[in-house]
């Protein structure tokens, strides 16, 4: 007996009989692996295959498998994950395979009600699926009942690691299990699971982080790649020019602006129709705006509204309904989404993935493209890009289609290496940090500040966090009475910390805002950050309300839907590009490639981009002169790189005449020098850097605040300082960069 039938063998019967009605032929690599190390080791383990290769049952059957053998007598299994959606889709899949064996589970989020959770507080047992947030939840508010509940708990699995690894919520989860393990005296095995992770080295430290196990991640056989992938390019649509001899005519717009269908959302309306889809976006606002525009192509030409929308800001409700009709065969609909759809929700068979724009990472890309493509097909995408026409005097940054660019670099850098961007490593959690201290005092009632420190700081994601900086953290939080000091010289939560934990929001790490709840009758339509007055209008789930009444202490808006489409925003970051894919972007420009996925409006823009930069220079010369004193620098490096480099670039201003600094995103530099030309800048740059290196303490402004994270605005600024210089600047790149622009001079 080989080895696979040996695990099949070890599998209960109904594991064996599920296997055999999903009409699977064998196991698959990845579930051989995952049961190797769970039957054979004590090991920690890490998946990592692509989406849709079984790796959630993969985890289980063996795990379940185990459980069998030997019941718990509590919670045997603690599954987390970062979205609700994620946990209310793993429930239905985890539930049905475990319908008959007595092994229960039970599903903890915020929309969950609370006598479904009371079952599992009278009677602990089974699996658990939870959101980091209800954990904290658990552990600050029942840590009593919290050994009860977890006393012979087994295993934890994270899903989506590629998520969390290096932010402040990846971490509360680290933070989490570690305080967990100290109540019930053991550390239960952590398993992983993502599809796409770029160094499982530094992924599997991050997992592993206080459990002092091993952390198996097996090497699976690399895959062919079959996609089918397609991008064009159209130019927005401009109103028709007005003659210099006709008189401009003022209008008063309508009440309702409403924008000009053009070529480019036509063209992603056919390519998803009649298609079960998703179309993704790199926002909430281009979500909402393509809802609206899709759902009006489709009542220009007479046909039927199958147009979903999916994002955080939406009501659970209106997110359910999409997800469900996306999982029924015989319902057909377009979903459109932003990063809420690109983790492991299983909406069934999807035939084609769209995409506005390009994705910020090869992770994201994956992720996305790996939506469809289920049960024997390829997957299929087709990203759609659209940009106004530069003006023929526009300057040279203007002239190059950064997106597509950067989805050209995206698809190369897969397809020949095999990348995906590593995980980021955050030193100084200080928000973090914050936040667990008062969770911490909050659960355990009054400590000495040693012991304080000691509990706190024993956490994982606070080991590079100094006795001292923690010492000016808690002196700042008893002078701002988030703690106080008792008369015995313990410290206990003070006022304004009660008062921030009295609310649910305090749970999550990640920044929330102050929304409104937005109801249309008796239905919840989702929230928005500010309300317009009363009679005004706005755009929410791909349509467009009137506000009827405002409720301001209540925070509740009133509306009724009315026709029309609107633009809307929120306030949201995009995430961090890599430098590879910067300097992937470059080469792009540089090479002749023919790359088959691009169709002919892509292909011609791609081609016109090609002339521009080859006859500007700006592939021999990263510093351009565009004319008069206004230059130019292209750093082809990534977010935290390119942050370095401009700050790095302004903190030497004075000595070449440089003033006016302005970028876009992490493409390029545009600033007014009078007092040097590119040569003198780039080797002038470059003789400071090699006598001295960037200090990335001294590029932050020793009266800067700079606040990104949700608990920031109660961390001194000395902290925050310290923080950014050592997690939001990269000068390794930047001086070797600064390197390469002054050998182009050589």
């Amino acid at each position: 007996m080989n080895n696979t039938d040996k695990i099949f063998e070890r599998f209960p019967p109904f594991i064996r009989e599920f296997i055999y009605s999903h009409s699977w032929e064998t196991l698959r690599p990845v579930q051989v692996a995952a049961a190797e190390t769970i039957f054979n080791t004590d090991n920690n383990l890490l998946l990592t295959s692509s989406t849709a290769s079984g790796k959630t049952e993969a985890a289980f059957f063996p795990i379940i498998a185990s459980l069998c053998e030997s019941m718990p007598s509590s919670v045997g299994v603690l599954y987390i994950a970062p979205l609700k959606s994620l946990i209310n889709d793993q429930f239905l899949r985890i539930d049905e395979l475990l319908d008959e064996t007595g092994i229960r589970v039970t599903h903890w989020h915020g929309d969950v009600s609370q006598s479904h959770k009371k079952k599992l507080l009278d009677d602990p047992s089974g699996i658990l699926q939870i959101t980091p947030e209800s954990l904290e939840s658990i552990l600050m508010n029942r840590s009593n009942d919290a050994v009860r509940i977890f006393s012979d708990l087994r295993f934890v699995v994270i899903d989506e690691v590629h998520t969390l690894t290096g932010s402040d919520r990846g971490n509360q989860i680290i933070c989490l299990l570690s305080r967990l393990e100290r109540l019930i005296g053991h550390s239960p095995r952590r398993v992983g699971l993502s599809a796409t992770v770029g160094d499982p080295t530094l992924a599997a430290e991050w997992l592993s982080g206080g459990t002092g196990r091993q952390t198996d991640v097996p090497v699976l056989p690399a895959e062919k790649l079959r996609w089918r992938l397609g991008m064009e390019h159209f130019y927005i649509p401009n109103l028709a020019p007005i003659q210099a001899d006709t008189p401009q005519i003022k209008f008063k717009p309508p009440k309702t602006p409403t924008a000009e269908i053009d070529e480019g959302y036509e063209y992603m309306y056919d390519c998803v129709k009649n298609k079960k889809s998703l179309v993704f976006s790199n926002s909430r606002e281009q979500t909402e705006y393509l809802t609206a525009t899709l759902r009006q192509i489709a009542k220009n030409r007479g046909e039927p509204d199958v147009f979903l929308i999916h994002h955080g800001n939406l009501s659970a409700s209106i997110r359910e309904e999409a997800e469900a009709k996306m999982k029924n065969e015989e319902f057909f609909a377009v979903t459109c989404a932003t990063v809420t759809m690109e983790l492991g929700i299983d909406i069934g068979k999807l035939e084609r993935i769209g995409h506005l724009g390009a994705p910020s990472s090869v992770s994201s890309f994956l992720q996305r493209l790996g939506r469809s493509g289920r049960r024997g097909d390829p997957p299929e995408m087709m990203m759609v890009f659209r940009e106004e026409e530069p003006l023929p005097n526009a300057p040279l940054p203007q002239l190059i289609p950064w997106e597509l660019l950067r989805a050209i670099a995206i698809t190369q850098l897969y397809i020949e290496e095999r990348y995906i961007e590593p995980p980021r490593v955050k030193s100084l959690p200080f928000s973090l940090l914050f936040h667990q201290t008062l969770s911490t005092l909050a659960a355990s009632g009054e400590l000495t500040p040693k012991r304080l420190a000691d509990r706190v700081l024993g956490l994982p994601p606070f080991s590079a966090v100094s006795r001292e900086d923690y010492k000016t953290l808690i002196v700042s939080m008893v002078k701002n009475e988030f703690l106080q000091l008792t008369e015995e010289k313990g410290l206990i939560v003070g006022l304004a910390g009660e008062r921030l934990l009295a609310s649910f929001k305090f749970y999550a790490v990640f920044k929330d805002t102050e929304d409104f709840t937005v109801r249309s009758g008796s239905d919840e339509i989702g929230t928005i950050t500010t309300p317009p007055p009363v009679g005004d209008r706005f755009a929410l789930a791909g349509r467009v309300w009137e506000v009827e009444e405002l409720d301001t202490r209540r925070r509740l808006l009133y509306v009724k839907p009315v026709e029309g489409k609107m633009e809307v925003s929120w306030p949201g970051d995009y995430g961090e590009i890599d430098t590879k894919i910067l300097v992937r972007m470059k080469q792009v420009l540089a090479e002749d490639t023919v790359y088959p996925y691009l169709k002919p409006n892509a292909q011609k823009r791609l081609e016109t981009a090609r002339h521009a930069a080859r006859a500007s220079g700006m592939l021999e010369r990263s510093v351009i002169c565009l004319g008069g004193y206004t230059w130019c620098i292209f750093p082809w490096l990534g977010t935290r790189s390119f942050r370095t480099f401009r700050k790095y670039l302004a903190h030497n201003a004075s000595a070449y005449g440089i003033s006016n600094v302005e970028f876009e995103g992490c493409n390029y530099v545009i600033f007014r020098m009078e007092k040097a030309e590119g040569r003198e800048l780039a080797e002038g740059l470059y003789e400071r850097v090699r006598r001295e290196g960037i200090d990335p303490s001294e590029l932050v402004g020793k009266n800067e605040i700079p606040v990104f994270e949700k608990f920031d605005t109660y961390i001194p600024g000395e902290l925050l300082r310290k923080a950014y210089a050592a997690d939001r600047l990269r000068p390794d790149e930047a001086e070797a960069r600064i390197a390469e622009i002054a050998k182009e001079y050589k």
